[in-house]
């Protein structure tokens, strides 16, 4: 292995451990970067003597923690991070909104989507198809914070129940 082919293998070892910790999660490029920083400084053990090795090895652990300062000096990890909150909520039961309540859907329900509910937008969920923007709907269940409606003119969830 010539001197040429060492250094790129030690520059993608460091540059694949800052795609780590930028960019790629679940530890692949950082094993990947690990191991191909050790590959070559085992090299220049081996092909340079003790004396250059660890010269060699002191470098990459410097250009390593040289390239982790400056990713987080110069704010690069910024742009990469979420800087949105979310304020949403899942549906906030009224005591009013129970079984068999009547509401209208604002948003196909292919099957979840928004509907009209006693003055209330509330996400929903359709039973037993895929129901239109503005079609009437029955509230048929309430399990913890899902919602489930059928459309008024459809029978078949009664006769879903029937057959149980």
């Amino acid at each position: 292995m010539n001197t040429t082919l060492l250094i790129i293998v030690l520059l993608a070892g460091v540059a694949l451990l800052a795609l780590e910790v930028l960019i790629l999660p679940g530890g692949v490029a950082g094993t990947i970067g690990v191991a191909a920083i050790a590959f070559g400084v085992w090299q220049s053990y081996v092909l340079y003597g003790t004396l250059v090795g660890t010269i060699i090895l002191l470098c990459a652990f410097v250009l390593c923690l040289l390239t982790f300062l400056w990713i987080f000096k110069t704010k690069t990890w910024n742009r990469f991070s979420l800087k949105e909150e979310s304020d949403s909520k899942v549906n906030q039961l009224e005591p009013q909104v129970k079984t068999g309540t009547r509401g209208v859907t604002i948003s196909r329900l292919a099957p979840t989507g928004k509907a009209l509910i006693d003055g209330q937008t509330m996400e929903v969920h359709a039973v037993n198809k895929f129901i239109d923007p503005d079609h009437e709907i029955e509230v048929v269940a309430i399990e913890g914070y899902r919602i489930d409606v059928r459309e008024t003119s459809d029978n078949r969830f009664e006769e879903t129940l029937k057959n149980k």
